[in-house]
Parts: structure tokens; C-alpha cells; sequence
């Protein structure tokens, strides 16, 4: 189980993350679940954690198995049409400088998606995202930590994107992170997605989005539990947040989260990114402290000993 602390606020740890990417993730239907997340944490994850220029990569694995109440009906406001996904994934650089050396390698990353994904949206982030509370002492999460968090994906209900944007980031979010039931509240305000530049530049992955999906926002929420969250959206302090919602927001569509893992952060890899998630979960559920050793990360990730 995480720690939470209703005393210190760490969301000033995710401040170095210059520039961001939000990447929503569909799996190919014909891959079986189990094999898509597997392959995504202890393959994938670990390909992506080597390129150079990254300073920030997680994965979050979303639940198509969902709570009914995961964000409360809003008149007016319906899903997303059809919206469906298996996860969310940030990419972030501290420079333009290394996101241009990332982009440089990011080919052998790509190539790899047509192995499991039917689908990538990257919406661009260029000044960041904005971690408005942050109450979970864990920095580098792999896996299921215990807390109720999900990921809520809304959509313009007009063309503004500079009105859009700052009524989600310093209206709405900035409400919710003055309550003590949410833990964390994180934002991702991206720019308007440009069919007509489709990315990631993945090979034979869809990289369209309908028109309601191409201005939106997505809002990271933990909550205690489920039943703090049920608590919380039946109470007069989210009933006042409604009237901005339905003058900015036309869809909204939560998705549940399964796992959080973390593969860069502040420019180095985790031991998720070292070792594979799986590895890693292992290495520290045996307190195997010799795999900690210099020497030992060195060999795993430069293939040679510290003498060599």
C-alpha cells in the first residue's frame, strides 16, 4: 500500500518536466490483454527508458472493467462516443534541446508499437503539464499502489483553446486541489491535435481522432478510496464546479487506472526501466539489495563491469 500524507505536498518534484507529452493507447483487439500489458511494461518500457533525452516516462494502465461512478453525470455533458482505451502514457524532456535529441532515436521506439497497439494519439504539451497537489510520498510508482486513481478526459465544448485550457487548469483543477479528499491533481491542457500531422509517427497504427477529440484536457485524480471519491461527487463542493462544466465542457469520459509506472524520472531510469517492470516488482519483493549494487547496474545497463 502507498503513503499518503495530508501534511506535505510533493507536486513541486514534477516542476523540471519542461515539455510533455500525453499519449492515449488502444491495444490490438486481437491481442489478448494480459500479453498487451506484459509486453508494454517489461519491453516496450524498458526500449523507451533507454533513449536518450528523456527526463520523465510513465505508463498508466487504464481498466475497461470500470466503477459506474467513476465521474458523476453532468447534464449535458455525455462520454465520449465510443471512447475506449487501454492506457496513457507521458513522455517528458526537460529542453527542446533533448527532445530533439529523443525525437533523433525515437524510430526504434515507434517501429515497436504495430506489435501491440491498434491505435496512439500524442498530444503535444509544449510548456508541460501542472501538478497542482501531490500528497503521495512514492515518486517512482510500479504498479497498483492501493490509492483510487483515474484518469478523466474531457473535451472543448468550444474552439477556444486558450479559454479552454485555463478555465481546466486554473478554474477546475485548481477546485478540486483545494480539497482534502483528493490526494493528487494533475493536468494535461495539450494543444489542439492536427490530423493532418498525425503522431506519434508509428507505422501501421491509427493516429486519427474524431473533431470532439481533438481539443481536450485530461485530469489526474487519486482519491483514499472509492468510497472518498463517491463522497466527494455527491458533495455541494463538486455541485458548484457544474455550471463551468457545462459552459466549457462537452464530453467527459473517466477512465479507471489499473497501474502506474514510472520508467525516467528527473532524467535517470527507475529500476522499472533498468530491469523491466516485472524484474523490478520481483527484485523488491525479495529485498535483493545486491541487485542495487553499482556494479551490477552498470553491467545490466551498459553490458560491461565498472573495471572494463
Amino acid at each position: 500500500m502507498t503513503t499518503a500524507s495530508d501534511q506535505r505536498d510533493f507536486s513541486e518534484r514534477d516542476a523540471n518536466i519542461a515539455i510533455n507529452t500525453y499519449t492515449t493507447v488502444l491495444r490490438r483487439q486481437r491481442v489478448p490483454h494480459e500479453l498487451f500489458a506484459t509486453y508494454w511494461r517489461d519491453v516496450h518500457g524498458p526500449l523507451c527508458a533507454r533513449l536518450p533525452g528523456l527526463a520523465w516516462y510513465v505508463q498508466t494502465h487504464l481498466d475497461r472493467e470500470q466503477d459506474d461512478h467513476l465521474w458523476p453525470a453532468v447534464e449535458g455533458i455525455p462520454p465520449f462516443p465510443g471512447y475506449v482505451l487501454d492506457g496513457g502514457v507521458e513522455i517528458g524532456f526537460a529542453s527542446e534541446q533533448d527532445q530533439q535529441t529523443f525525437m533523433d532515436a525515437c524510430h526504434l521506439l515507434f517501429a515497436d508499437e504495430q506489435n501491440m497497439f491498434d491505435e496512439t494519439i500524442a498530444y503535444s504539451l509544449p510548456n508541460g503539464s501542472t501538478t497542482l497537489v501531490d500528497r503521495v510520498a512514492d515518486a517512482t510508482p510500479n504498479g497498483d499502489d492501493g490509492l483510487d486513481r483515474m484518469h478523466v478526459h474531457l473535451g472543448a465544448a468550444h474552439g477556444d483553446v486558450a479559454t479552454f485550457a485555463t478555465y481546466i487548469r486554473d478554474e477546475l483543477a485548481s477546485a478540486l486541489a483545494q480539497e482534502s479528499a483528493l490526494l493528487k491533481v494533475r493536468v494535461h491542457t495539450p494543444e489542439r491535435y492536427d490530423n493532418d500531422n498525425p503522431a506519434p509517427p508509428a507505422p501501421d497504427v491509427n493516429h486519427l481522432v474524431p473533431t470532439e477529440r481533438e481539443l481536450v484536457a485530461v485530469l489526474e485524480l487519486a482519491f483514499e478510496s472509492p468510497l472518498e471519491r463517491r463522497a466527494f461527487f455527491e458533495s455541494e463542493a463538486f455541485k458548484r464546479l457544474e455550471n463551468g462544466l457545462k459552459t466549457h465542457v462537452a464530453h467527459a469520459t473517466a477512465f479507471a487506472v489499473s497501474g502506474t509506472y514510472v520508467y525516467v524520472r528527473d532524467q535517470q531510469m527507475t529500476l522499472a526501466g533498468l530491469r523491466g517492470s516485472r524484474p523490478a516488482q520481483l527484485i523488491r519483493k525479495l529485498g535483493a539489495n545486491n541487485q542495487f549494487m553499482s556494479e551490477v547496474q552498470t553491467l545490466m545497463k551498459d553490458g560491461k563491469l565498472d573495471s572494463d
